[in-house]
């Protein structure tokens, strides 16, 4: 090799693995496979590879785990894989069989069945009920797992699919990331790809349309265009009875967005808040919730405030807000949900949650708490019935316990335990700690360590994200336990700046120009569990995913003397160009743009692809994506390890073929893809 294929790529023009970016192109599948066939080798033998995989199937499969439910009007629906419905059920039930140790389900699509039927590899992706009757559903399938779908009408009636060429032709949009709302029975939203200008920059609809049933789709009328620029542009069409209103969202960038009401008249008329700030509409209701300071009348409101105004008056101009929530040093806001009559919050004080019922009553609001909650758990809304009634489902779990699935009724009845999930591991002699490490900056990071109590420096596993405003709360995974845990290791959670644990500021301070703090908090944890002799550098693994596979990409190149093994998954590496590579654009809101100079200052200071030491000395890193990920590139992952092997350094890849941006299409793939990792990480520290 000659010294110039060990310079440093400091650009596009330098670049020897552009080639690589072709997802598909037979020469770099050829690459895929000759890696994986090496990666497999290593990895994928052995007794002890072997029992992970099998564990870990036995969790994905087993039928003892939770069917979650949502409900849409009288029945409760789910989705679920086993090891019999591979490629899964969508299924629905009643509350009242819902209730019982075995309950009857009612079958409406067999995933596995229809795509034997149609020669087709089909992972989904979801559905949406028409409202109010619910005998019509937009469902949604991706081929491999890809963000991807092809959208068709089914009749909840018959049981079929809908021919777009029938008598009575049904909904269908070819592959494609679409966005889609009913309007009626005969009518819905729409976004698309249907040609050259149909999509952002992104690869998102850049214009919203309304369809109507019988007609083509070259006939859609446009109501709003947006820029190329934009991350996206959708509509929806709320028909709550004495509420029925449609909205249009321009998403300007990944975290500024106007919205507007789209008048009988097809009339824009601006919700005018913060573009920066989430809103929500219910019934008479307008929720806002900051994402950065906001003066309102000579009044300020903090980062992290949520407020209530009541919708047609601020359309008309009134400024009359209540705060229901406010932040502090050690609590935040991190999700709410409507009932028909209350609100729930879900507050963070250290990463802890806790949760409050709001009750709008003449001109004030009443508080009270939830009780019956159980204590040192996260504890998430998962369903509510905000149409007809103040039914909820919640959802209860930490690192050693598995989850509890909760429902009640405000004002009727306590949250009562309806489903349990059984242990995956044995947890006895496992504890669940919280310490903070101090970041360069002298910021407090918060971290939970889950391993065996009084244990000896020994293997630990820390795993970051640190982005796009993303908690990590305490949740149960037997996978973790089974593969990881009860085999002496100790897994560790770090609340990095860059997500929500502490409210939009404790992710808005990393944008751009704040990344580094990002990487300086990962870091203050990865010292500090040394310091405090939980495990040693040569001890120490991370690992993280997407936005956290950066992460571990930088912990690579930066910080590569703290650890003993890297994991790194479906990650953006090459920061150069993650702009120009499929969802890429919709990132710049976070990242910045690599095309300014001024904003590729900073993130070429960071960059893991561009900051390949040639003659650094690096720990063993594997580097797994999916060829179906089309929200974040392939080429990624496949060039940082073509680079890394180009200059010698210990890399091992893997790349699935199908899976989409989760990495994998069925429960199968996801326990080899899970083994694969742990069988890494035991054969470094064992």
């Amino acid at each position: 090799m000659t010294s110039d294929q060990h310079s440093p790529l400091d650009g596009v023009d330098n670049d020897p693995y552009l080639w690589l970016e072709d997802v598909t192109g037979e020469t770099a599948l050829d690459w895929v496979r000759a890696h994986n066939a090496v990666t497999e080798a290593q990895l994928a033998t052995g007794e002890r590879f072997e029992q992970m995989q099998s564990d870990v199937r036995e969790v994905l499969d087993t039928d003892a785990r939770i069917p979650y439910v949502r409900r849409r009007g009288e029945y409760l629906y789910n989705f679920w894989r086993d090891g019999t419905n591979i490629r899964g059920l969508w299924r629905r039930t009643t509350l009242e069989q819902y209730q019982s140790d075995n309950p009857e389900w009612d079958v409406l699509v067999d995933l596995d069945a229809l795509a034997e039927a149609e020669g087709e590899n089909w992972v989904w992706k979801g559905t949406q009920l028409l409202r109010p009757h619910r005998d019509r559903a937009l469902i949604s399938l991706s081929r491999g797992g890809a963000d991807a779908a092809v959208v068709r009408e089914f009749d909840m009636e018959t049981r079929q699919f809908l021919s777009p060429d029938g008598p009575y032709s049904g909904f269908y949009l070819p592959e494609a990331k679409t966005d889609i709302d009913w309007i009626d029975i005969d009518t819905v939203y729409l976004g698309t790809d249907t040609g050259p200008g149909s999509l952002t920059d992104s690869g998102y609809p850049r214009l919203t349309q309304r369809w109507k049933r019988g007609t083509p789709l070259s006939s859609a009328e446009t109501l709003y265009e947006g820029e190329s620029t934009d991350v996206a542009i959708s509509a929806s069409h709320d028909p709550t009875p004495g509420f029925e209103r449609d909205f249009v969202t321009r998403s300007v960038d990944f975290y500024n967005s106007r919205r507007f009401q789209l008048t009988l008249d097809d009339e824009l008329v601006l919700i005018d808040t913060p573009e920066d700030a989430g809103i929500s509409i219910h019934h008479e209701w307008l929720l806002i919730r900051t994402k950065s300071p906001w003066t309102v009348e000579g009044t300020e409101y903090a980062t992290g405030t949520l407020l209530a105004a009541r919708y047609e008056d601020y359309l008309a101009g009134v400024r009359d807000l209540t705060v229901l929530f406010e932040p502090d040093d050690h609590s935040s806001l991190d999700h709410y949900s409507w009932t028909r009559d209350h609100l729930i919050l879900v507050v963070l004080t250290d990463v802890r949650t806790t949760l409050r019922i709001l009750t709008p009553a003449d001109n004030t609001w009443e508080e009270r708490p939830f009780e019956g909650l159980p204590e040192l758990t996260t504890i998430e809304i998962l369903d509510t019935d905000p149409d007809s009634g103040n039914e909820y489902f919640l959802n209860a779990s930490g690192y050693t316990s598995p989850a509890t699935l909760l429902h009640g009724v405000i004002g009727e009845s306590e949250p009562t335990v309806v489903k349990s999930a059984p242990a995956f591991f044995d947890a006895t002699n496992i504890v669940t700690q919280q310490f903070f490490a101090t970041s360069a900056d002298g910021t407090q990071v918060p971290y939970f360590v889950v391993g065996a109590e009084g244990s000896t420096p020994g293997p630990t596993l820390l795993y970051g994200y640190g982005g796009f405003e993303v908690s990590l709360t305490p949740s149960y995974s037997g996978s973790i336990g089974r593969a990881w845990l009860t085999r002496g290791g100790t897994y560790v959670v770090a609340n990095i700046r860059g997500g929500g644990e502490y409210g939009p500021g404790w992710h808005t301070q990393v944008l751009k120009s704040g990344r580094h703090k990002v990487h300086e908090d990962f870091a203050a944890v990865a010292r500090d569990l040394v310091d405090r002799g939980i495990t040693t550098p040569q001890l120490l693994a991370a690992q993280g995913g997407s936005n956290g596979g950066l992460l571990m990409g930088i912990m690579l190149t930066k910080y590569p003397e703290l650890f003993g093994a890297i994991v790194c998954q479906v990650p953006l590496l090459d920061m150069r160009r993650f702009h120009l590579l499929l969802a890429g654009a919709s990132w710049m809101a976070e990242y910045g743009d690599p095309d300014n100079a001024d904003e590729w200052s900073f993130i070429s200071q960071y960059s893991p692809y561009q900051n390949i030491d040639v003659d650094g000395s690096y720990p063993p890193i594997l580097i797994a994506t999916s060829t179906r990920d089309d929200r974040v590139h392939p080429a990624h992952a496949r060039k940082m390890a073509a680079r890394l092997e180009e200059l010698g350094k210990p890399v091992l890849y893997f790349e699935n073929i199908e899976g989409g941006h989760g990495g994998a299409a069925d429960n199968a793939q996801l326990a080899y893809k899970t083994a694969l990792t742990y069988e890494f990480l035991w054969q470094k520290f064992s």
